[in-house]
């Protein structure tokens, strides 16, 4: 039985994974973290200050922290779970490069962590199809649309980054990244390629945030099986790709 401790385990994403976790036969959630709710139950649990995370972790002993908070919380936690020896899977989004380092030094053949600025499935298989296409598509400009709901706090979204990082690297050149907040969108992500006479489009839509849950817990599944080697890994590691 795999032990999980949430942190934003309040939040939107953090209460479905908490829902997800309970419906998995292999699988108990075991702690719960957040700095509002404090005291609500879920499942067998009932949420924590998070300020209290490390008196939690050495209590309940999990096997994975999943964190989906902010940047600046998700570093503090990654190192409390880093030090209790418990694997980490994290799909917050706006880690600074000194956070991201940070992080990465904390869990350091420690533990085994799984980063990823988007765990659903599809988004990794689109971030690997523009990989592709950028190979072939040199002399195309390439612009980046993103979408996401009004709340949403970091702009340009994490996935966004990701695409225009992996075109950077391909082909060198920056591309513009366009961003929009409005409504109650899940996350939209369009990349085009524009070139003479014809353009291609790769595009991924989120109909809801069940597709982050579910490749949060493959992403669980992964950090604790035996497979897993301690240190950094990403969602291609998971996915095998």
């Amino acid at each position: 039985m795999i032990k999980v401790a949430i942190c934003g385990a309040a939040g939107r994403m953090g209460s479905l994974i908490a829902q997800n976790v309970l419906l998995e036969d292999d699988m108990t959630l075991v702690a719960a973290f957040d700095v509002k709710d404090v005291g609500r139950s879920m499942g067998d649990v009932r949420i924590s200050d998070v300020k209290r995370i490390h008196d939690v972790l050495a209590e309940t002993k999990p096997d994975v922290l999943v964190d989906f908070t902010v940047a600046s919380g998700a570093v503090e936690n990654a190192k409390a779970a880093a030090e209790h020896g418990v694997n980490i899977v994290i799909g917050t989004t706006g880690f600074t490069p000194e956070q991201y380092e940070e992080m990465g030094n904390a869990i350091d053949k420690k533990v085994s962590a799984v980063i990823s600025p988007n765990c659903a499935v599809g988004v990794n298989v689109f971030w690997k199809l523009i990989g592709d296409a950028a190979k072939y598509l040199s002399d195309a400009d390439v612009e980046i649309v993103e979408a996401h709901h009004k709340r949403k706090k970091d702009a340009p979204s994490g996935t966004a980054k990701k695409a225009a990082e992996i075109v950077r690297t391909s082909l060198g050149k920056e591309v513009s990244v366009h961003s929009i907040r409005s409504g109650d969108i899940v996350g939209d992500h369009l990349v085009l390629f524009a070139g003479d006479g014809e353009r291609l489009e790769i595009k991924h839509q989120a109909h809801s945030r069940q597709a982050f849950a579910s490749g949060a817990i493959k992403a669980i599944k992964w950090v604790t099986g035996a497979s897993a080697q301690k240190g950094v890994f990403s969602m291609n590691d998971v996915l095998g790709m």
